[in-house]
């Protein structure tokens, strides 16, 4: 588990960066790890690659369904990408079958709303030998794109023998919570917080 705030320089837009998702105390992993590469794109743009290590035989993966929204991708195999903006935050869910979905919050777990004004994002897995790869490219809402400092990465996975395990930069006291305000553990703007 993160035990502080990771911060990125105003430099992280020309480089990727990597980081690394920690399970929840309560999860039965099932897996070796997850690492994230994320890089910031100047044309409002997300490029994410979550590397999931362990064999893709081992993991419950969907089948391809192509594009479309989804609801409760959550409760499968799902990568997931939360973002603070001005007056709430916005929760993005990228399946393995390349199925999406978007949602914005008001404040915390409130004022939930479909997000409309957002393109399609990009998602594509690859099995490799020790890992699946799910690389995502999504062009944030013109509400973020201008100001937005805080993120969280996490993960849900799903084993072929059922097991589910929660992974995320930081995990709040408690069950598994993605929502909570301390998940958002990563700083893009290097700015101290709270």
């Amino acid at each position: 588990m993160i035990m502080g705030l990771a911060r990125v320089d105003e430099a992280w837009q020309s480089r990727p960066m990597q980081v690394k998702l920690y399970p929840h105390p309560d999860s039965v992993a099932g897996i070796d790890g997850i690492d994230v590469e994320i890089i910031r794109e100047g044309d409002g743009g997300i490029a994410l690659t979550y590397r999931i290590f362990a064999p893709g035989a081992a993991l419950r993966l969907p089948p391809d369904g192509g594009p479309r929204r989804a609801d409760e991708l959550w409760r499968h195999t799902c990568c997931e990408l939360f973002v603070q903006g001005a007056g709430g935050y916005f929760e993005f869910n990228f399946s393995p079958s390349r199925a999406w979905a978007a949602y914005g919050f008001s404040g915390y777990r409130e004022g939930m709303r479909v997000v409309g004004e957002i393109a399609a994002p990009e998602i594509e897995t690859s099995l490799v030998e020790d890992h699946v790869e799910l690389r995502i490219r999504l062009t944030l809402p013109a509400v973020l794109q201008a100001e937005f400092s805080r993120v969280g990465l996490c993960a849900v996975i799903e084993t072929v023998e059922g097991m589910i395990s929660y992974w995320a930069l930081r995990h709040p006291p408690g069950k598994p919570d993605f929502h909570h305000p301390s998940s958002f553990a990563l700083d893009l703007l290097g700015a101290p917080i709270g």
